[in-house]
């Protein structure tokens, strides 16, 4: 009788766990983003100057209240506004793990230096 009980309870579980999934992915149609997600939708490499690449990317996001998109270890993300907003661009963590930020001086962008010396400029729009 016992093992019954527990049969049932775990087959309703399953079907209450299928239901929650067939409901999100109907709420989420095809094409919309996850709240607080991003993705990237265009990218644009010029190489033609010597020593030098230009990297342009164009991100979609879904961002939540209160966030804007930004770019946290090199990718694309949801960051608070305020960040934007003070153009304090390193509090976003936009560089990866092992490179340093530093502001620009007018506040445009931000640099990342790698440990090898060589550094990525980033000016936001």
């Amino acid at each position: 009788m016992q093992l019954l009980r527990v049969a049932w309870a775990l087959a309703g579980a399953a079907i209450c766990c299928f239901v929650i999934l067939l409901i999100h992915s109907r709420l989420l149609k095809e094409g919309q983003l996850a709240a607080g997600t991003c993705e990237i939708v265009m990218l644009d490499r010029d190489s033609s100057q010597p020593r030098r690449t230009i990297a342009r990317q164009t991100a979609r996001c879904a961002c939540k209240k209160g966030q804007i998109a930004g770019t946290t270890r090199a990718m694309p993300a949801c960051v608070d506004a305020s960040i934007v907003r003070t153009k304090q661009w390193c509090e976003m963590v936009p560089c990866l793990e092992d490179e340093g930020c530093d502001l620009l001086i007018n506040k445009s962008g931000w640099t990342c230096t790698q440990p090898g010396g060589r550094v990525k400029t980033t000016t936001a729009l």
